[in-house]
């Protein structure tokens, strides 16, 4: 799973004060903010909006290395604006990126579905011991090992790899990832195909190693296309979602044809043919696809607001032209105002239509219960506070988990129903629903995040988390088909939940660096799954029951402790809010704005005597 697994555009707002602040005595947070708060009340009084709500909107960043920038610095960023580019042109391009994201991004997770194939074709047979092949033994220990590592690489590189891809998108835009993602699939696909084709070159685990970097270079840039068409930017991110939980399904639609071609359309034949992804990809590219990013709602947003400046119809120079001319240049200046502001406003929406908007995050906001926590807080102070070790915890546990269940299915299942039928239609039912759940899931999940606090979002997926390590330890073949859609289901839930959770705490402005360590702390944990697997297979003979209870209870208890230790906070934040915004309407009568608006508009000595001296 990647870094950005997520439903919500890559683009929100920030509080401009982090809402630990709030928990400072009154008398000391008062006193060392005075003026800054004299400012936010003016601020909140002109604008209606509660004192607590002033925000600023940002742009996530990936780049873990990257400080965060001024709000201000978005205009600086360039990048092109939309409606230089034809509608068709941007369709087509949504369309191919979204193509892309299905063909590449995430093929290694398929790796369920693969495993057969390889241990048909003998991949890592040579590893087995001399009495293992003469009991013909269908996989042999260290066989298993070599081939869960091959999974488990993959899988740690498709979350480590975001740190440095982030860096590469943010420093170079699109287009170079494209293209390097591209070079990437390419070389994999080279290397598994002459794996096959050559018996003494093993090239297998570099292989999927580079198919997995190649498919994280295709994934990240790809939820920028979604300012293509900014009124439709939170569908985009939810298609390009779906996308990738889809491209698991490569493998399985080439098991289908192996299968129906008896084993005679071999996989050095297969992956030799998939050089026609990345190519076609590199050439979409260099063809019709954007060489820089669109610009985003914040950069719209700045046009807008000169668009709507009237007092930039008069220039400086209207000095050297004749009345007439200075009337016809002026007019000609109102006219092209207006016609770019008519087309931003198709692109984002009308006034009506931000409004609406605006008020929709804010009721978004409100309903997390936890939006703004650690806004503006430094990445080292969000990283040394319980919501993120918590949150970290539970990711490094539930990451070893679903890459662990992903890996063995079959076997666990095997050895749990003793029935190698069974485990093999389990196994079946487990490679078409995992791509198809998260197609299916992706769009509610959207609604659910936005609609329920997330103190609720992690108390079901604890719910959901426990109940899964329940049925994953009942030897019943029934059971095993709920298992297996339960996790089918939590896989894109706790990913997209745990990235919204990510911008809802720590905010945008630290996103990349704070939730990456994240991913990239997890990933490399996840490489221990060899050392797990190794463990069933020997001391435990294959009983998977062990792992999966300690899993299970580790999983509720981190997961429990995280929904509690949420949940309390997001009660003391709403009663320091309602605190606060007592505070502020009491100290903000109507005759004190009076008075500092009348302090603000008259003379430095009006109604002192020094007036008439």
């Amino acid at each position: 799973m990647s870094l950005v697994q997520h439903v919500h555009p890559n683009e929100g707002t920030d509080r401009e004060e982090a809402l630990v602040d709030l928990f400072l005595p009154s008398i000391e947070r008062h006193a060392t903010h005075e003026q800054e708060r004299e400012r936010q009340r003016r601020f909140s009084i002109e604008s209606g909006r509660p004192l607590s709500q002033t925000t600023v909107r940002r742009v996530v960043s990936y780049d873990a290395l990257k400080p965060p920038e001024e709000p201000t610095a978005t205009e600086k960023h360039g990048g092109v604006t939309q409606y230089h580019v034809s509608t068709v042109k941007r369709l087509a391009q949504v369309i191919t990126t979204v193509l892309a994201c299905w063909f590449a991004s995430g093929i290694v997770f398929g790796f369920a579905a693969l495993k057969p194939i390889l241990v048909k074709e003998g991949v890592f047979r040579d590893l087995c011991e001399p009495d293992e092949l003469d009991a013909g033994v269908e996989i042999c220990f260290k066989q298993d090992l070599r081939l869960n590592f091959f999974f488990s690489l993959a899988s740690t590189t498709a979350n480590v790899s975001a740190l440095p891809i982030g860096y590469m998108l943010d420093r170079y835009g699109p287009m170079v990832c494209f293209l390097f993602g591209s070079l990437c699939l390419s070389i994999g696909s080279i290397l598994m195909s002459l794996a096959f084709r050559i018996p003494d070159f093993d090239g297998y685990t570099i292989g999927n190693f580079f198919l997995a970097l190649g498919g994280s270079a295709i994934f990240l840039p790809s939820f920028q296309i979604a300012n293509a068409f900014p009124q439709h930017a939170g569908t985009i991110v939810a298609t390009v979602t779906g996308a990738f939980d889809a491209s698991a399904a490569v493998f399985l639609f080439y098991r289908l044809a192996y299968d129906a071609s008896e084993g005679r359309f071999k996989p050095d034949t297969f992956f030799l043919l998939y050089l026609v992804v990345p190519v076609a990809i590199a050439i979409a590219q260099l063809t019709f696809l954007p060489k820089e990013n669109y610009k985003t709602v914040p950069q719209l947003e700045i046009k807008i607001a000169k668009a709507e400046d009237n007092t930039r119809d008069v220039h400086d120079s209207d000095d050297d032209l004749l009345s007439d001319e200075v009337l016809k240049a002026r007019k000609a200046r109102t006219q092209k105002r207006n016609r770019r502001l008519r087309k931003l406003d198709e692109l984002v929406g009308g006034p009506d239509t931000r409004k609406h908007r605006e008020e929709k995050e804010e009721k978004i906001h409100e309903a997390s219960g936890v939006w703004g926590a650690l806004h503006n807080k430094s990445a080292k102070e969000q990283m040394l506070s319980p919501w993120f070790y918590l949150l970290a915890l539970l990711t490094v546990f539930q990451m070893i988990r679903m890459n662990y269940f992903i890996a063995t299915i079959r076997e666990q299942y095997d050895y749990m129903l003793d029935s190698m039928d069974q485990a093999a239609r389990i196994n079946e039912a487990f490679d078409w629903l995992l791509p198809l759940a998260g197609v299916i899931s992706t769009p509610f999940l959207g609604v659910m995040l936005d609609s329920l606090s997330t103190s609720t979002v992690l108390m079901l997926l604890t719910v959901v988390i426990t109940a899964i390590g329940v049925f994953n330890s009942i030897p019943l073949f029934w059971a095993g088909l709920v298992n297996v859609l339960l996790f089918v289901f939590l896989r894109p839930f706790y990913y997209s939940a745990m990235s919204d959770y990510a911008a809802k705490v720590f905010g945008f402005a630290t996103f990349g660096r704070v939730y990456g360590s994240i991913i990239c702390f997890s990933g490399v944990v996840n490489l221990c799954q060899t050392a797990i697997v190794a463990l069933t297979k020997g001391p435990f003979h294959g009983n998977p029951l062990p792992v999966n209870a300690f899993l299970t209870v580790s999983g509720f208890l981190v997961g429990t402790t995280l929904f509690v230790y949420v949940g309390v906070q997001s009660y003391r934040m709403r009663k320091k809010l309602e605190e606060e915004d007592r505070w502020t309407y009491t100290n903000t009568d109507a005759g004190s704005v009076l008075d500092s608006l009348l302090e603000e508009d008259e003379p430095v000595h009006y109604g002192s005597i020094n007036r008439h001296l």
